[in-house]
């Protein structure tokens, strides 16, 4: 008779940084504004703030550093690398301008913790607090070709890819046999606009037995806010 060996959780602990500024209210929208006015007034600390390296080339990896607007709280995000140069220039965020306008820094709260991240047995439950990005030009039009069964399958296997690189970005890397696991419950679809284009996003929530902290991104994006995440209660 065989025996099946148990799967032991795979996790590291990660570093992270939040900064939010609760006396400011600002739409969704304006994360990409927020990302574009820190990434200018500290570009030289690091280019973990704008993913651009001085000799003008991308950085193509996991955003280190995240701008998130969450029920209209502006909120940086930094982990890892990230969150080491936020604490940095905490002290040094004085004002805000977004789209021309200035505001002063009245109020701005910092935490700081170590968060284990990583593949585990049990399911847990999450819902996009932001809208998500899954699709492309390319998978687009299969995705609407598809029926709603069959487009929720994608979709999964689409988050499923996401949460690869969310790991692979924080040198995370599984097992071939822990494989991840993503049930997706899309609710709505919705076009927004993305770079002078109009991209489809995507509301909802998910299930995986994945343990991930409150308020990262996945998918597209997530440097501008699209795609945070956090545990449903």
């Amino acid at each position: 008779m065989y025996q099946v060996k148990a799967q032991q959780n795979i996790s590291k602990t990660l570093p992270l940084t939040t900064i939010t500024f609760p006396e400011i209210l600002l739409p969704q929208r304006a994360a990409a504004q927020l990302r574009g006015y820190f990434g200018q007034v500290f570009r030289e600390h690091s280019p973990l703030l704008h993913n651009h390296y001085e000799d003008g080339r991308t950085r193509y990896a996991y955003p280190l550093v995240q701008y998130k607007v969450v029920q209209g709280m502006p909120m940086l995000l930094g982990l890892m690398d990230g969150a080491k140069l936020l604490a940095e220039l905490f002290f040094q965020m004085k004002s805000l301008n977004i789209a021309g306008r200035e505001y002063p820094v009245m109020e701005r709260d910092i935490a700081f913790k170590n968060t284990p991240v990583g593949w585990q047995e049990e399911l847990t439950d999450y819902r996009f607090s932001t809208l998500w990005m899954p699709l492309n030009q390319q998978n687009y039009a299969e995705y609407q070709q598809k029926g709603p069964e069959e487009r929720r399958a994608m979709l999964g296997r689409i988050l499923r890819g996401n949460l690869l690189s969310f790991f692979k970005g924080i040198d995370l890397f599984l097992p071939p046999d822990h494989r991840i696991l993503v049930t997706m419950r899309p609710q709505e679809e919705k076009r927004t606009g993305f770079k002078d284009n109009l991209m489809t996003a995507i509301s909802g929530e998910f299930t995986s037995n994945v343990q991930l902290p409150d308020w990262i991104g996945l998918g597209k994006s997530v440097a501008r806010g699209y795609g945070v995440i956090e545990h449903l209660k």
